[in-house]
């Protein structure tokens, strides 16, 4: 096991690779008509409008990754990294940072595009949590592994359109990747506090964002049509609405 301050180190490049990710994609959502926007012939209010979804995705994405900036700089990371100590062309940070572009590059252009949001954001949370929580490389490689498995079926299934009307074999495909996944974590790590907590975090976090955003704020998600929020989309509207309007 490294000493913290190696890791930090890594964590101050991490957040800084994570951060321009960020920026950089909530500088193209800007493309996306936040006020003003027309639908069927009408002015449309804001919290309807696409540009929300990207907006608490990579926003939240930026807010996490200037926290773990500011953690890094705090345990001492920030100033071993740049000395150089904590840099360069060892073999884990290759893997570590190939690893992490391995899984946002699937995330952002093969799952969010094609597979319901939920399975594909619990795949996330939960390969991100087991990867790089402590530094091992093997914990890493597997968790690009299968999230990368997730991505590829998706691409090459549904390319080069997403396909949201029909079978949602990706999302079966995701969903078994996920539980196998949770399974084989919960298996082979439960004395970790992380590893037992993901499985929550990976479907909380996610559900509540959907919840928010299709039925607060009213506003598009992606892939309304996917195997789990197709469900809950039905259920509200036809089992529970129902019953308050009564």
């Amino acid at each position: 096991m490294e000493d913290k301050t190696a890791l930090r180190a890594r964590d101050f490049w991490t957040s800084l690779i994570l951060i321009a990710v960020s920026a950089f994609f909530l500088w193209r959502t800007t493309d996306i008509p936040l006020f003003g926007t027309v639908t069927a012939g009408v002015s449309a209010a804001w919290y309807n409008s696409a540009a929300l979804v990207p907006y608490g995705v990579f926003g939240m994405m930026l807010i996490c990754s200037l926290g773990l900036l500011a953690i890094s700089i705090k345990d001492g990371g920030a100033e071993r990294a740049l000395h150089g100590a904590g840099v360069g062309w060892e073999r884990s940070e290759v893997i570590r940072m190939g690893c992490i572009a391995v899984i946002l590059f699937f995330y952002i252009f093969a799952l969010v595009p094609r597979v319901d949001f939920i399975l594909a954001s619990a795949l996330l949370i939960s390969t991100l949590i087991y990867g790089f929580h402590d530094g091992h490389t093997g914990r890493m490689k597997l968790a690009a592994t299968v999230f990368a498995a997730a991505g590829l079926y998706a691409l090459v299934m549904h390319f080069p359109s997403s396909e949201w009307a029909k079978p949602h074999d990706d999302d079966w495909v995701t969903l078994a990747l996920w539980a196998g996944f949770t399974i084989f974590t919960l298996v082979r790590h439960s004395d970790e506090q992380a590893v037992r907590i993901a499985p929550v975090m990976a479907i909380l976090v996610p559900l509540i964002l959907v919840l928010a955003m299709a039925f607060g704020f009213r506003q598009n998600v992606p892939n309304r049509s996917g195997l789990i929020f197709k469900q809950i989309e039905y259920h509200y509207y036809v089992t529970l609405k129902p019953l308050w309007a009564k």
